[in-house]
């Protein structure tokens, strides 16, 4: 037997191996995962260690594949409540931002790297989407809980950017392959018909798919170890399926993860874990043979116009983007620079960038090389910055809950109920004597070995292992209850202000106590519907309203959105770092309403004057 199969075998596992391994050190240190994997891959090709592979079409189709798995499981695990919650912002970058951000880096790449305009807007097209796995990736490491709606619309504009970006890239290469003149009209003609049938098919598609993984799941009887292959299968039918027909089967496959993630299946926790270990295994493999592909030795000749490229990209394509695209909404000067920043680039960039080689293009390898390069410089001009400037923008939050001790039990045709486990630990309510909403119907304790129904129990005991069946998806009400308690830093309870305030009082209580010189409509209001309103009709955990020598802060919402619970700071922190460039129409109309007011009381009170002098 050929003994190249075992030696090739034997690499492949090494790679991967020695891939796993090393994300002990980015966990540890912060460093970007990608970034790590990308090195070992380079490490290991032509001028490292000596794998020679240039094969562009096996990279694509590897990537491809790998990417399809990626984005079903972002689908999967976004909400339909993160979705609804900063879908508009984040479907506009998603679109128009990866637009706009092609653009600016095309006139820059055609100034800087001398590439005809198609050329230069190709490369724009390649680099111009975010990297998911980077993103998620950096958020989590971090260790820090950033402002909801700002996670919300990383996630979902990270996951549902790529197809945009393939669009354009395949649009602009076969545009430059046909060598054929077009009239501007002509072709944006063409363009608009693309992009509306890519997107158009990839979205049927993806909905139908969803829903025929749905149905297949809820109908046939699998075996609990095939179902998760099952799913796996049925969502890259779906990636094919869509591209066949000529649509983006890259959106058709990231809308089937969102539609089945969000129906109610069976073994819904399985088919997480099963997916996320897949995911994992796809990442590992697309960014070492992306890394591969690369050849170092040919970057020289290049670097330079990368570069510079690359920190346009950083500094003004994708901050103009971002301001542009979130001006319409109600975000601070903070949140959009912080969401600018985080706009890493990855390896469907990377992936993307390969195309031109497959097509044998003239510039195919130099744009290959440029993109390979802002991709590092990306990942290492921002990936490391991610957690400190997010502390410095004022944007992370003091956790919500402590550790939590939880199992998911599977039920066998119980489409909508589930069975969890919780372990009592020490200083969560439970532990206290809060009792279990009547709700949920605990099922089981187990205490010293004993079992016990939980009528009998009595009182529950740290150590208690406490079964509980709940209908439908369970409101994580649970999860608080059984919760350690969160280890208060004294920045935190500063964070939160020194006094509780009842959200149905009318703000006239305010008004009163601080002479803040509002209006007799906003006194009206409940402090709770007053700070909603001046938040700009929604309010998240966490978020801050200064008024005058005083701030009220939001301590909690649930589950609806409603403030249960205020703040209030009467000496509040020093405010946090401020960026001048952006400012969105929500933060203008505020300050000129707030200039109104001013002038109004000024008015009167020079009107008050007038009179009392008359009166004298």
């Amino acid at each position: 037997m050929d003994q190249s199969i075992y030696l090739l075998t034997l690499i492949a596992t090494a790679l991967v191996l020695f891939a796993a391994f090393s994300s002990l050190i980015a966990f540890r240190v912060g460093a970007p995962l990608l970034l790590v994997f990308l090195g070992i891959g380079l490490a290991a090709g032509t001028d490292g260690l000596g794998i020679d592979f240039d094969n562009a079409s096996i990279a694509f189709f590897v990537g491809s594949l790998a990417l399809a798995v990626i984005l079903f499981d972002s689908g999967f695990g976004t909400s339909i409540t993160t979705l609804r919650s900063a879908a508009a912002p984040a479907v506009i970058l998603a679109t128009f931002g990866v637009v706009l951000t092609a653009g600016l880096v095309g006139v820059a790449t055609r100034y800087i790297a001398g590439f005809n305009w198609l050329e230069s807007f190709l490369l724009g097209a390649t680099i111009a989407s975010t990297d998911a796995a980077a993103v998620f990736f950096l958020l989590r490491v971090g260790n820090i809980s950033v402002r909801e709606r700002v996670r919300s619309t990383l996630e979902v504009e990270s996951s549902s950017n790529d197809p945009i970006a393939i669009f354009l890239t395949l649009s602009l290469i076969s545009l430059i392959s046909s060598g054929v003149a077009f009239e501007p009209a002509e072709l944006a003609t063409e363009v608009v018909f693309g992009f509306f049938q890519q997107m158009g098919i990839g979205l049927v598609a993806g909905l139908a798919g969803g829903y025929m993984i749905v149905r297949l799941v809820m109908r046939l009887k699998l075996e609990q170890g095939l179902q998760p292959i099952f799913v796996l299968t049925l969502s890259l039918l779906v990636f094919a399926l869509a591209g066949a027909m000529g649509g983006s089967g890259f959106l058709a496959v990231y809308v089937a993860g969102l539609v089945a993630g969000n129906a109610k299946l069976r073994r819904t926790a399985m088919l997480k874990r099963f997916q996320d270990g897949v995911t994992w295994l796809a990442q590992i493999i697309m960014f070492l043979v992306l890394g591969l592909l690369a050849t170092p030795s040919q970057f020289a000749s290049i670097a330079l116009p990368a570069l510079a490229i690359g920190l346009f990209l950083i500094f003004v394509a994708r901050p103009l983007a971002v301001a542009i695209c979130l001006a319409p909404f109600n975000y601070s000067r903070s949140e959009t620079a912080f969401i600018s920043w985080v706009g890493l680039r990855g390896a469907v960039s990377i992936l993307l960038a390969i195309l031109p080689l497959i097509d044998d293009l003239e510039q195919g390898r130099a744009i290959f090389n440029i993109v390979f390069i802002m991709v590092l410089v990306s990942l290492l001009v921002q990936g490391w910055s991610v957690a400190p400037l997010a502390r410095r923008l004022g944007l992370v939050v003091p956790s919500r809950m402590g550790p939590l001790d939880k199992v998911e039990l599977e039920l066998p045709g119980s489409a909508r109920h589930e069975l969890l486990a919780y372990r009592v630990v020490e200083g969560s309510p439970v532990a206290r004597g809060e009792r279990i909403p009547r709700w949920a119907r605990p099922s089981l304790v187990v205490r010293d070995g004993r079992s016990m129904t939980y009528q009998y129990a009595g009182r529950l005991m740290v150590g208690d292992r406490v079964y509980i069946f709940v209908p439908d998806r369970y409101p994580p009400l649970l999860d608080r209850l059984f919760a350690s308690p969160v280890e208060v830093d004294p920045e935190d309870a500063e964070f939160f202000g020194a006094f509780a305030l009842d959200p149905a009082r009318p703000t006239a209580d305010i008004e009163a106590a601080y002479a803040l010189g509002l209006s007799e409509e906003d006194q009206a209001l409940p402090i709770a519907d007053f700070v909603r309103k001046r938040l700009g009709g929604r309010a998240d955990y966490g978020d801050r309203l200064p008024l005058g020598n005083i701030e009220l802060i939001v301590r909690d919402v649930d589950e609806e959105g409603r403030i249960t619970s205020i703040g209030l700071s009467v000496d509040p922190p020093p405010p946090p770092a401020q960026v001048p460039v952006f400012i969105s129409i929500g933060e203008a109309l505020s300050r000129v309403w707030t200039f109104a007011r001013q002038q109004r009381q000024r008015r009167r009170s020079v009107a008050r004057s007038s009179e009392r002098v008359i009166e004298d």
